[in-house]
């Protein structure tokens, strides 16, 4: 495993921070502890996580976002990282990152510990694209599934379709999301509402967002089917691509 802050990868010296919110119950996934510490073949999959967030070689700073009661268990399980508490929501899992990570991070990356087979291929990307002058950047992946716009559901439980949408001009959003540190302490100064992602916030304060490519492997993790395929993975990991 490389070494956090290892001068030989981190992306041309800038300093890079990687805030993973893993404060969720994951109550979707019907296991019966939080889903970043659901077994992937003898390591959480928080720590498969972090370890491919070092592996990737572009951070300088890990910090991990948990529920209070599990800060000393994640602090064992991911000693490289810096562990704090979590909120009730997302944003605020992600405030507390922010300030964890300290004014020293230049870029700042927000990872979703349920994406913990993210290649680091497409870590790299996202910084690259922060450090060309992109204040936010998304990986994302094309909309292969023809999809509909509906109405609201009827009294008799059907969905009228109202639209189908231009999927060549969709695209299913992965993390890590990157940031500039002012970009991302503006995307979350307005805490009056809520966003599914840390791009969305951007979004809503008038912050473009850039989309690289993403990876069929960065899938996240959210129901039993999705762990069935993350533990196949591990269990028999995909040939090298040539």
């Amino acid at each position: 495993m490389t070494a956090i802050g290892d001068p030989d990868t981190v992306a041309a010296g800038v300093t890079v921070g990687v805030i993973i919110p893993a404060a969720g119950s994951g109550t979707r996934l019907g296991e019966p502890v939080p889903k970043a510490f659901v077994d992937l073949h003898g390591r959480t999959i928080l720590e498969v996580c972090v370890a491919g967030v070092v592996d990737a070689g572009v951070a300088t700073t890990v910090v991990v976002v948990v529920p209070a009661d599990l800060v000393e268990r994640a602090r064992g399980l991911v000693p490289d990282a810096i562990v704090v508490a979590g909120g009730a929501h997302r944003s605020d899992s992600v405030r507390a990152g922010i300030d964890a990570a300290g004014s020293a991070s230049e870029v700042l990356l927000v990872h979703d510990a349920a994406r913990p087979l993210t290649p680091s291929a497409v870590f790299g990307r996202v910084v690259a694209a922060v450090r060309s002058g992109h204040p936010a950047v998304v990986p994302g992946l094309p909309v292969t599934d023809t999809l509909k716009q509906i109405e609201p559901r009827s009294a008799a439980g059907s969905e009228r379709v109202v639209a189908t949408v231009d999927r060549d001009l969709l695209r299913a959003v992965q993390t890590p999301q990157g940031f500039t540190r002012d970009a991302l302490l503006a995307a979350h100064a307005d805490t009056s509402g809520l966003a599914t992602d840390d791009a969305g916030l951007a979004e809503r304060c008038g912050i473009p967002v850039h989309v690289v490519a993403g990876d069929p492997l960065a899938l996240k993790i959210t129901t039993p089917w999705d762990l069935r395929i993350v533990r196949d993975i591990v269990a028999e990991p995909p040939p090298p691509v040539e």
